[in-house]
């Protein structure tokens, strides 16, 4: 008997149990099914992160503070407000491998337009902002150098603030008055829209002339975060050591004492961020991946069942002739079928889940071919291994006893 009849044979008696053969296709098509939906969102993740780092600039260096030492009690990253502009000046004038500049600083403000009103962020940082974070006016303009120094009450806001204020992203608000925090502002410029990644809408905020933020908005002069544009990507580590060792005389630190400040590049950020969706992906797919193994334990006890069922064809087969090697082919053929059939389907199910999770549920999701490829790998080797024991146990009845079996 040739391979091809096996699988006709095989076939054959899966469609003389049709709905226990769906049935036990079922935790095939949902282990697969969650495994490549799983997938997707992991790398529809991991895709968005990259795509809103890179968005933040090119060549890009960013200074935070350090951590707050109160009474022995460390406050969070970024809690210890030790950073000026003289560090930013002097950033500017002695780091050669630096191009650019962009302090900032920032408060979660109420923003009222005529009736209506909204919460939002509100950056006070430099002209070089848009350039170093590449956050480009589409309508409109940016504030210059010398509004900043006149402590100009303008403002360049967000699509997401437009929206929310008018109902209509595409408002043109340019010329309208805002009050941020009951000081009125006058908007020259609507930024371009860079959309929302997870929790972060990068189109939800206001910003203005640092200078006005800090003397109308904040009442600080702290500096909570520079933004530095490297020369080149080839110069980004020797901008970061000047930087480093630039900020350590500014703040007067000793040889061993460490740093009150972190420098970061979008380098590290993307890695860092890559190895956390990376190994969320890998636990939400082992995760998924269990109900392939429970799969596969339904396709071993359906084909056991399988083989008690038919023990008085397994004895008239043998005793016409066919070969042990035969009837276990025959049954571990059956077994991949069903595995295979319930990959099919699964990566099916999975694909059009991921789909409509990116729809209409709002979720970055990315589909590859190398889960499906993966996938469909699992299914056979499910197939096998769940087939292997029953198809053992076919092959070896004796076919004396199989006819006798009632």
């Amino acid at each position: 008997m040739n391979f091809l009849e096996n699988i006709r044979i095989a076939l054959r008696g899966l469609r003389s149990n049709k709905l226990r053969s769906v049935l036990t296709m079922l935790g095939i098509i949902i282990g697969v099914g969650a495994v490549i939906i799983m997938v997707s969102i992991g790398q529809g993740a991991k895709a968005s992160v990259a795509g809103q780092i890179q968005g933040l600039g090119s060549n890009l260096l960013i200074v935070t503070p350090g951590q707050s030492n109160t009474a022995g009690v460390k406050g969070g990253m970024g809690s210890l407000n030790n950073m000026t502009m003289d560090d930013v000046n002097a950033i500017k004038s002695s780091a050669d491998a630096v191009a650019s500049v962009a302090p900032t600083t920032s408060k979660q403000a109420q923003v009222v337009y005529g009736s209506e009103n909204t919460s939002t962020q509100v950056v006070g940082t430099t002209p070089s902002y848009a350039d170093v974070r590449n956050q480009q006016a589409s309508i409109g303009r940016f504030f210059t150098d010398q509004e900043n120094q006149d402590n100009a009450q303008v403002a360049v806001i967000g699509t997401t603030v437009v929206q929310d204020l008018t109902g209509n992203p595409n408002t043109n608000m340019v010329g309208q008055t805002i009050n941020i925090n009951q000081v009125p502002f006058q908007i020259i410029g609507i930024l371009q829209s860079k959309g929302s990644s997870g929790a972060s809408n990068n189109d939800d905020q206001i910003v203005v002339p640092i200078s006005s933020a800090e003397t109308r908005l904040i009442g600080s002069d702290s500096i909570r975060t520079i933004y530095v544009e490297a020369k080149s990507s080839d110069l980004m580590d020797t901008a970061s050591g000047e930087i480093t060792q630039i900020l350590r005389q500014q703040h007067g630190l000793s040889f061993n004492a460490t740093n009150d400040f972190t420098v970061t590049s979008q380098t590290d950020i993307l890695s860092t961020a890559e190895g956390v969706s990376q190994s969320l992906t890998l636990l939400l797919s082992g995760v998924a991946a269990i109900s392939l193994l429970v799969g596969g334990i339904g396709i071993m006890n359906i084909m056991l069942v399988s083989v008690t069922e038919r023990t008085r064809e397994i004895g008239i087969r043998k005793a016409i002739g066919a070969k042990r090697k035969t009837i276990m082919l025959q049954f571990l053929i059956e077994a991949v079928i069903i595995s295979m059939l319930g990959g099919v389907l699964g990566i099916l199910f999975g694909s059009g889940g991921s789909s409509l999770l990116n729809k209409f549920a709002g979720m970055t999701t990315q589909i590859s071919t190398s889960p499906i490829i993966m996938a469909f790998a699992f299914s056979f080797a499910i197939g096998i291994i769940f087939g292997v024991f029953p198809a053992r146990k076919a092959a070896k009845l004796h076919p004396i006893d199989a006819l006798r079996y009632e």
